[in-house]
């Protein structure tokens, strides 16, 4: 009888061990479910990140593009000072091409109210159809 109550005891002891263990793993531990939402946090965090890294990648081109349409436009204007050219009126259009990126320029001469100056419009167009950018300067007869 003795025996059996020593036998108890020690399963007491050993119950007791292995439910405080497993409190203690459930204190200091994380549940599947907090787990879960922290790795959903992370991912929406990594997907805007990955959002943003595109968005500047996109801006960048742009701005290259928006560049070489400024050198574009401003080699013409540039052009028509130097050679101290009267344009004829109308309109025309030339490749412009930068680099490797290819561009057009439409060039429109229009009268102003002094005869002597002209104004002289350079809208430079990228290959699908967008304007990139419009630059404008008046230009004096040099006769």
């Amino acid at each position: 009888m003795a025996s059996a109550i020593l036998r108890l005891n020690e399963m007491k002891r050993m119950t007791h061990r292995h439910q405080s263990t497993v409190r203690l793993g459930r204190v200091t531990g994380f549940t599947l479910l907090e787990v879960l939402v922290a790795l959903v946090i992370v991912g929406t965090a990594l997907a805007a990140s990955l959002r943003a890294i595109g968005s500047l990648t996109q801006n960048s081109t742009d701005l290259r593009v928006a560049m070489m349409a400024t050198w574009s436009a401003e080699n013409r204007l540039m052009q028509i000072r130097l050679t101290r050219e009267w344009p004829p009126l109308g309109k025309r259009s030339f490749e412009c091409t930068q680099g490797e990126l290819p561009l057009r320029c439409e060039e429109e001469i229009i009268a102003t109210p002094n005869p002597a100056f002209r104004r002289v419009q350079v809208t430079v167009v990228a290959t699908d159809g967008r304007r990139v950018l419009m630059l404008s300067q008046v230009v004096p007869n040099a006769i």
